[in-house]
């Protein structure tokens, strides 16, 4: 069984323990789970653009994304896949770029070189995971004259699971959804559609987990089979979140 792991770049600050949770993600394919992993990098890419001499920002949890900014953007996300793919083993590091795999276009001028997902291909991810290869995904796409575009990692992940009729977890640096995001402990464990809409109008979900619940509720719409948001900074998170012991569920309804 396929499942879509997006591994977001706040919980893989940690060198030691993303070695563990990539060996976790191995076992997991070694026990017959088809994992697919779609990686973020924000904190390398910051890290990055800072000593290019780049300023960044972020509008509604997006970060804006000029030509000079997307050539850093695109080095370090491609080298971070590779790095991660060879953490994880028998697996491969991914873009957009490579055989059309992630399609999308851009949409709103005030965010720069930034896109919105338009198509997944499903069939190149199929069988990579019938060879047992696992496949690497890093967040950027290419536009429909093969250009590269900057995509939210939240989002493409949510279009791959949904283009696979997949799981999806949300791998991040907190417990999940929060019902106060200054109290850690304040777990939400499941979390309907309107609840989420809800607690997006009034503040209390904001910044960077605003597209994580979008993209999880789009990705429930269009055909995937769940969706959990999750610690996951240590191998021991992730197979909680992994077992469905952890985090928060978000429902369609």
């Amino acid at each position: 069984m396929a499942i879509v792991i997006k591994y977001g770049g706040n919980a893989m600050t940690d060198n030691r323990e993303r070695r563990e949770v990539a060996a976790a993600i191995r076992q997991a394919a070694h026990e017959g789970l088809g994992p697919i992993i779609v990686h973020g990098g924000g904190p390398f890419i910051a890290r990055e653009l800072e000593a290019a001499g780049l300023s960044h920002r972020f509008i509604r949890g997006l970060r804006v994304t000029t030509p000079e900014a997307l050539v850093v953007v695109e080095r370090t996300l491609t080298m971070l896949g590779k790095e991660l793919a060879q953490e994880i083993g028998g697996a491969v590091g991914l873009t957009g770029r490579d055989a059309g795999l992630l399609l999308a276009e851009k949409f709103d001028r005030e965010l720069g070189e930034v896109g919105r997902m338009v198509s997944v291909n499903a069939h190149l991810l199929r069988g990579l995971l019938e060879l047992r290869v696992i496949p690497v995904i890093a967040c950027l796409a290419v536009d429909a004259e093969g250009d590269p575009l900057n995509v939210n990692a939240d989002e493409a992940a949510g279009a791959v699971a949904s283009a696979l009729d997949a799981p999806l977890l949300f791998l991040t640096d907190v417990s999940g959804v929060l019902d106060d995001p200054a109290k850690p402990d304040s777990l939400v464990p499941v979390l309907r559609r309107n609840e989420a809409r809800q607690r997006i109008r009034d503040g209390r979900i904001s910044g960077g987990m605003i597209p994580k619940v979008e993209a999880a509720l789009k990705a429930l719409d269009d055909g995937a089979a769940s969706a959990v948001i999750a610690d996951g900074r240590t191998r021991r998170n992730f197979l909680q979140a992994l077992r469905g012991e952890a985090g928060t569920t978000l429902l369609r309804e």
